[in-house]
């Protein structure tokens, strides 16, 4: 596939058809690596995205309580000392 380099405002870019977009789950971002005579382009991916809503959601619900009792309840840290 061929694509022109275009200008942007003193900068020049790429333009991407929707179907690459798409099809490479291509959003907002991408990363840039450069690789001896390459350029590859890699999305950006968020798995971590809504994870402070869903937390919230589940503190309201009150389903955030540990499921395994902490491990330290009955230690004397003495001997650590």
């Amino acid at each position: 596939m061929e694509t022109s380099i275009i200008k942007i405002g003193n900068s020049r870019g790429l333009r991407l058809n929707k179907s690459i977009l798409e099809k490479y789950n291509i959003n907002e971002r991408v990363e840039i690596i450069l690789e001896k005579d390459r350029i590859i382009l890699k999305p950006i991916d968020n798995p971590r995205r809504n994870w402070e809503t869903a937390f919230q959601k589940m503190h309201t619900e009150n389903d955030d309580q540990l499921l395994v009792n902490d491990v330290f309840d009955n230690e004397t840290f003495e001997e650590w000392k």
